[in-house]
């Protein structure tokens, strides 16, 4: 069984058990409510059975009600243990919850994990297509990885080259690109701002199915580009 069907068959009585504790916590409520309810008629009655008796002369003027009736007191020993009850049971509850998250979070790790290896590999193994003019940024190309002059073009090295070992090594001074900071694959398009700070993009990040026409422009650049056409316009 797989990590992810054992964790399924793990979360799938979880709604039931919960529902159980949540049904647990409300009947532990009310009755500490009704306690609560009695145990203050209780108290009140008793003080105004003080008051009465100072009045009446039965108990001396100056006295003081130094404590509650043993049977109030014990109402209120039991209210306290119903309270105890429900945190236990609120935080058996939430452990229960929290260890199916952090399974969960351990699962997602490992897949994330899984996923940069794959990353990596791809990124490995188009790292020795970059210099067969394929209009990807290459490492030997100045500023951070190259800019060249004319957009990505064609179909991508990666789906016409012959298939090839893509166990290698990550070379960890590979530049990075685009909004998502990826090394260079597939086809990619440069934003024709000589300042932006990105430069390269790839097709998929920026919503591009295939060579723009004309000049393009980034979304982070677009802006700036219509304000400075804005103000040539007008001046």
């Amino acid at each position: 069984m797989s990590f992810l069907e054992d964790f399924q068959a793990s979360l799938e009585p979880l709604p039931n058990i919960l529902q159980r504790k949540y049904a647990l916590l409300r009947d532990l409520d009310k009755s500490l409510q009704d306690i609560q309810r009695q145990n203050e008629l209780h108290c009140l009655q008793e003080i105004e059975e003080f008051k009465e008796g100072v009045k009446t002369g039965n108990i001396p003027p100056g006295t003081s009600l130094n404590k509650f009736s043993d049977e109030a007191q014990d109402e209120q020993k039991h209210a306290i243990r119903i309270a105890d009850e429900k945190v236990a049971l609120a935080v058996q509850a939430y452990d229960l919850v929290d260890a199916h998250i952090q399974q969960l979070d351990q699962y997602l790790k490992k897949l994330e994990e899984q996923r940069r290896e794959k990353d990596n590999v791809a990124a490995a193994g188009s790292t020795g297509l970059n210099h067969d003019g394929n209009g990807k940024p290459g490492k030997g190309e100045g500023g951070r990885g190259g800019r060249k002059k004319s957009k990505v073009g064609g179909a991508t090295a990666a789906a016409n080259a012959p298939s090839m070992d893509l166990d290698l090594p990550v070379d960890p001074n590979e530049p990075t690109y685009c909004f998502c900071n990826q090394v260079s694959y597939g086809e990619m398009v440069a934003c024709d701002n000589p300042d932006c700070k990105i430069e390269w993009f790839h097709y998929g990040c920026v919503g591009l199915k295939e060579q723009p026409k004309g000049k393009w422009y980034c979304s982070d650049c677009s802006g700036t580009q219509k304000r400075k056409v804005y103000v040539e316009e007008h001046t």
